[in-house]
């Protein structure tokens, strides 16, 4: 983040937003950019190619990484978050090596309910923020329909069920389509997972900000693991959740440096523990969960228009 918000700095344009989810070795970001010269949109298609060149570079980085992909667009057609959960998803960031056990973080299990042409998705993982629409936009765009579905929470843990078919109708048909389905909804929960440190800035806008920041954040060792850049009329409200080089904890002494460097009454610090932190009480282990499954088999489906719920497309 360092590299592309300086080099854009050297081409003259202006970061007025930005967005960036890591996840599995890989980033994704989205870049809202005005030419520095006018405060809007960059037209001249020579500096436009020219950005494109010099951001493929820094991008790719490493010759032995996979490949990385940039592009513009004059045009905002998909929410911002969702964007970041499909870009991820194309470039294939649910793919691991290692076969962990997951069972500490959650469970997700996919099963044929084959009286009723459905397959059955249950999710149980750690509760947290816009969960459930990670969830939804990856079956979503894995081409799978929503039919029916149960959300419920206790405590620090959620539940979910969704009775899904392809979009031609049919059910999974395959363990190696319902494993990768785990592997993808498993990446969309941990695409936003919050660990490390989160640091507020709210100061004054100005043209280089991000560039200024993030060169320290790295002076001093740091990593980014998600950012939100944004700013509201002549303020810049950023977050970032920054771990050290290793991904492990901050240093406090390091907390401070940077502290100091960028003006102790503009950064907030916070520390955030990972969502993937192994956390089960034995009222939850012990909880008995709805699920929808009861209601198609102990009662007529008509039960569900006297439940209020509705299906999902």
């Amino acid at each position: 983040m360092s590299d592309i918000s300086a080099l854009l700095l050297q081409m003259h344009c202006d970061i007025a937003a930005a967005e960036l989810w890591t996840h599995n070795m890989r980033v994704a970001c989205l870049l809202y950019v005005t030419d520095e010269g006018t405060g809007g949109p960059i037209k001249d298609a020579d500096k436009l190619s020219r950005v494109k060149e010099s951001l493929s570079s820094v991008l790719r980085g490493d010759i032995n990484s996979k490949s990385a992909h940039m592009d513009f667009t004059t045009t905002t057609v998909t929410h911002s978050e969702r964007r970041l959960h499909q870009m991820m998803y194309a470039d294939r960031d649910y793919e691991r090596d290692d076969e962990d056990d997951w069972e500490l973080n959650g469970k997700i299990t996919v099963n044929d309910c084959e009286e009723k042409g459905y397959s059955v998705v249950s999710i149980e993982c750690r509760d947290r923020p816009k969960l459930f629409f990670d969830t939804l936009c990856t079956l979503t765009d894995m081409q799978y329909v929503v039919f029916h579905a149960t959300i419920d929470s206790d405590g620090e843990k959620a539940f979910q069920e969704y009775y899904i078919r392809h979009t031609d109708g049919c059910t999974l048909n395959s363990e190696a389509e319902r494993r990768r389905l785990i592997q993808c909804l498993r990446a969309a929960i941990e695409r936003r997972v919050s660990e490390g440190l989160r640091l507020e800035l709210c100061t004054s806008d100005r043209i280089g900000l991000l560039s200024d920041v993030t060169r320290i954040f790295r002076e001093h060792g740091l990593s980014v693991k998600r950012a939100d850049v944004s700013t509201r009329g002549n303020t810049a409200i950023n977050t970032f959740y920054v771990t050290d080089a290793a991904g492990g904890r901050v240093d406090g002494k390091v907390i401070e440096a940077v502290k100091k460097e960028i003006g102790q009454k503009f950064l907030k610090v916070t520390e955030v523990f990972s969502s993937s932190s192994p956390s089960r009480s034995s009222a939850v282990q012990t909880r008995s969960k709805f699920s929808l499954g009861s209601l198609f088999f102990g009662r007529p489906s008509q039960v569900l228009c006297n439940l209020g719920l509705k299906a999902l497309s």
